[in-house]
């Protein structure tokens, strides 16, 4: 008869339940709670895809699912070490569901940070590419934002919307805003060297970037693509529910919508964004209840949809320490 070994655990002591398993169900912790706080919004969301046309929001689901593709495509573009593609995907993935249950950008960009220092590429040269990514992505939303405002200046109506005189303060306290945080950064002599050092590891990393032509394409294309795709998946989503709005106009608000909302610090602009972009509808054209009616169904398709699913691929990269 085969002697059982004893059990290295002493008996009477719990066992430790890994930490790594723990993390694996945070995802879904945050998604429940976000969920329960914003069930009268998913209950009203869901209400306004029955009424909708089904082709219009395949393909809005079909732009959505670009968006991962584009962000992968531009993460890779702002690095120099080549990235196994598959689990990049997969990164994208979870990383938009992160993003959903974190400050803005603060998700996806620690997903991603960590699947980079996992895939060997050093701290300083990760965040470098983080940086370069998130200036690429600003300058391609912007630049669309630009070149739309030039084709349709009659476009956006925002005057009302705004209270008269409004604008100025506005454009004074951001400006007000932005000099507080130079003068911190230049007082501050510790800030001020990390910052320097910073600096210089993003030029860096910019420079090599862009003297390999395939990695200056996926950089830059990926950034026009990937806001470009949101626009798209917002204006499919229009017309399923036949907003009376130009496809074009559709594109355009989202894009100041989006640009608007970046400074507001909130989980994913989770409730922001959504003002935001009945506002921006509003502006260019769009009757007040189906521009809401919209942007519940557009909201639905492109963040509680995929977030349970992207909670559970960000659970499994963590089970399996991809991040």
């Amino acid at each position: 008869m085969t002697a059982v070994p004893p059990s290295p655990w002493p008996r009477g002591l719990p066992r430790r339940v890994p930490v790594r398993q723990v993390l694996c169900l945070v995802p879904l912790a945050l998604v429940a709670v976000v969920a329960v706080r914003n069930r009268a919004l998913l209950a009203e969301g869901f209400g306004q895809l029955r009424t909708a046309s089904w082709p219009w929001l395949l393909a809005a689901a079909g732009a959505t699912c670009l968006t991962w593709v584009a962000a992968a495509v531009t993460r890779q573009g702002a690095v120099i070490q080549p990235l196994p593609k598959a689990r990049l995907l997969a990164t994208q993935f979870a990383a938009a569901s992160a993003n959903h249950l974190l400050p803005t950008g603060l998700g996806a960009g620690a997903v991603n940070l960590r699947f980079m220092t996992v895939c060997g590429v050093p701290l300083a040269r990760s965040s470098a590419a983080l940086a370069l990514y998130l200036l690429a992505e600003s300058v391609g939303r912007l630049g669309l934002l630009a070149v739309l405002l030039l084709a349709f200046p009659d476009a956006l109506r925002l005057g009302p919307l705004l209270p008269a005189g409004s604008s100025l303060p506005l454009l004074l306290g951001a400006a007000g805003l932005l000099a507080v945080a130079v003068a911190v950064v230049v007082l501050v002599r510790p800030l001020r060297r990390r910052v320097s050092a910073f600096v210089r590891d993003a030029l860096g990393e910019a420079r090599s970037v862009h003297t390999r032509p395939s990695r200056a394409l996926a950089l830059w294309g990926g950034s026009l693509a990937f806001p470009a795709l949101q626009a798209a998946g917002l204006a499919a989503v229009g017309q399923a529910l036949r907003l009376p709005v130009p496809v074009t106009h559709m594109a355009l608000a989202y894009l100041a919508a989006t640009v608007a909302v970046a400074l507001v610090p909130t989980p994913g602009g989770l409730g922001s964004v959504e003002a935001a972009l009945i506002v921006a509808l509003v502006a260019v054209g769009g009757p007040a209840a189906v521009a809401t009616a919209v942007v519940l169904a557009y909201r639905i398709i492109t963040v509680w949809v995929p977030l349970v699913p992207g909670a559970l691929t960000l659970g499994a990269l963590v089970r399996f320490k991809v991040i």
